[in-house]
């Protein structure tokens, strides 16, 4: 059972299926949802094995709650990308639109990793989003600006990729002041100890790094 940030979604369940095909009789699950909810439910109590973040900071207070075996290895980075509707309509070119209260822009939550990168880039530049809603999951963010609710969303890189046409990505130079960094980590609660240190070999290994590399995340 593994609990993965949303931004791993496409990736993790390409890695799970091949994994899967490996490892005959293996079968892999995945809840993905934003980190820190992820981080929540695990010390409600949610079984799992494995713990994937979209940062350090989400994996550390697993760390720090002795909820995790060993010590978490980092597996990839991402940065943030501005996605807009496909054509972006409302023109945004920059960064700093988005502190244009006419452009309608949706972001993640502080607690999220995508949430903490916005805020550390907007500190950085000294723009300020007026957002609309502040989401739980990048892939809530993505959803309001691919279905037109939202003129624009600060999403990863590796989500604006996976999105093709749903959406137009817009880079932005700033986005180099928050990168984060992706780490793995078996549970100490885990039932499947052992499959669970073999799926981290296989992420963190030559046919996982490959996958993530291909998806557009960096290396760790």
């Amino acid at each position: 059972m593994v609990f993965a940030a949303a931004s791993l979604k496409a990736t993790f369940t390409a890695l799970g299926t091949a994994f899967q095909a490996a490892n005959p009789g293996t079968t892999v699950t995945f809840s993905f949802a934003g980190s820190s909810d992820l981080v929540t439910q695990i010390t409600g109590g949610a079984p799992a094995d494995i713990f994937a973040s979209a940062d350090t900071n989400n994996m550390g207070k697993l760390v720090s709650a002795n909820l995790v075996s060993g010590t978490p290895v980092n597996f990839a980075t991402n940065v943030l990308e501005i996605a807009t509707p496909p054509g972006n309509p409302a023109n945004v070119k920059t960064f700093a639109d988005l502190g244009n209260a006419s452009i309608k822009t949706v972001i993640c939550a502080p607690a999220v990793p995508c949430g903490a990168a916005t805020a550390t880039i907007e500190q950085s530049t000294g723009v300020t989003i007026p957002a609309v809603s502040q989401e739980s999951s990048v892939t809530d963010v993505l959803g309001k600006v691919s279905s037109g609710e939202a003129d624009a969303g600060l999403v990863y890189v590796t989500d604006v990729k996976s999105a093709g046409n749903t959406v137009t990505g817009v880079p932005f130079a700033e986005s180099s002041s928050a990168v984060n960094t992706y780490p793995i980590a078996a549970l100490s609660d885990a039932k499947n100890a052992a499959l669970a240190q073999a799926f981290i070999g296989y992420v963190t290994g030559p046919d996982g790094q490959a996958t993530l590399a291909a998806a557009g995340f960096g290396k760790p």
